[in-house]
């Protein structure tokens, strides 16, 4: 390899981007885009559940049930009726995600010793919402009967269990999220901007002239992925500090560790780009190819979706999804504090994929006379 011809070829390709009217902008402002944004989108919080209540009881203590559910952050009572039907119309136009219907003789039976119970119906069109929902409501009343039963003098049974919200306390899926959106902003720079900086030669003709000159295809190639590597680094960075200066998240194990992990995922999605690109004859051929493996690192790598929640073939094919290995470093270094010792397995399985997506771009690529 020629480092003179290197240097050159490099200032000529920094001096394109320079001049391009897209990719400055989308470097800057994919980063504040994509840090921004998608963490308040694409979240799996679930907050504002609508609740309706049939209260069978009317008593003190289901008039402070209701009142509590509707003063919780998470729960908003939408209406309370003496008819399930009436709640369950609701329901049936989406006005209402649960049903929660205190039975007569409620407060009676407790005060007598009993364990009445609520019944409760969720809405399953969205499972997720329905399903928390009911839980939020079932806490809600737990915590107002217990707090009910003490100001009345009734022994309490005893609590079995304790939770303790290990890593993310706030258990914020926002602190779960931006971590992993690094992936995103790597893929697009390392990945899909320097497969398109590849095709364009070959369509505007210039990399025949390349061809044909005694540069070498090492040369060649680095000149192309050198700056996305650099650039790659500074989106990294760029993203941490939106992620600290806006959200609080600041990582805690070592910051060399996320380093490490971007400049290797970097030769992943690069090596991916150029083996793209040397299949590809026009610049629409590279992007369906690339978007076919974004759609799959997003879709299988836990990103949005945990992989333990996916059947389990599903969850064999993920080993072979480089993303999977770069969203657990982030995660675990982020949330955990987890060491390289820790992680050894994920940063040496990047490894291999970034030696074999080299060699097989390396491999593919041939200077034609």
């Amino acid at each position: 390899m020629n480092a003179k011809i290197l240097k050159i070829l490099l200032k000529k390709e920094v001096s394109l981007i320079k001049r391009n009217p897209i990719i400055p902008r989308l470097i800057v402002g994919m980063p504040v885009l994509v840090m921004l944004i998608i963490p308040l989108v694409a979240t799996l919080d679930v907050k504002n559940v609508e609740v309706v209540v049939v209260d069978n009881d009317r008593t003190e203590l289901s008039r402070r049930m209701v009142a509590d559910m509707d003063a919780s952050e998470y729960l908003s009572v939408t209406g309370c009726y003496f008819s399930y039907d009436e709640a369950f119309r609701q329901v049936e136009e989406g006005e209402a995600d649960a049903i929660v219907t205190i039975p007569k003789d409620y407060q009676k039976d407790l005060t007598n010793g009993e364990k009445p119970e609520l019944d409760l119906k969720a809405n399953g069109v969205n499972a997720t919402k329905g399903t928390l929902g009911a839980q939020y409501a079932t806490m809600s009343v737990a915590n107002t009967v217990a707090r009910w039963q003490a100001e009345q003098g009734v022994s309490l049974s005893a609590r079995e269990f304790g939770t303790v919200n290990l890593y993310n306390p706030t258990l914020d899926f926002r602190n779960y999220m931006i971590p992993a959106l690094m992936v995103v902003l790597l893929i697009i720079i390392c990945g899909f901007l320097p497969t398109l900086n590849l095709v364009s030669e070959k369509e505007s003709g210039t990399i025949e002239a390349m061809n044909v000159t005694p540069v070498g295809r090492l040369e060649f190639v680095l000149s192309k992925l050198i700056p996305y590597w650099a650039v790659g680094i500074l989106v990294v960075t760029v993203g941490m500090l939106i992620g600290w200066l806006v959200y609080g998240l600041v990582p805690e194990g070592n910051i060399a560790n996320i380093y490490l992990a971007a400049i290797l995922f970097s030769l992943v999605m690069s090596g991916l780009g150029v083996f793209i690109a040397n299949r590809s004859a026009t610049i629409l051929q590279s992007i369906f190819m690339m978007f076919a493996f974004i759609i799959v690192f997003q879709l299988m790598s836990g990103l949005f979706t945990p992989i333990a929640s996916m059947p389990r073939w599903a969850q064999c094919i993920t080993y072979a999804i480089p993303p999977r290995y770069f969203i657990e470093i982030m995660r675990s270094v982020y949330l955990k504090g987890a060491t390289m010792t820790d992680l050894w397995v994920q940063y040496a399985t990047l490894s291999v994929f970034a030696l074999l997506f080299s060699l097989v771009a390396a491999m593919t690529y041939r200077k034609r006379a």
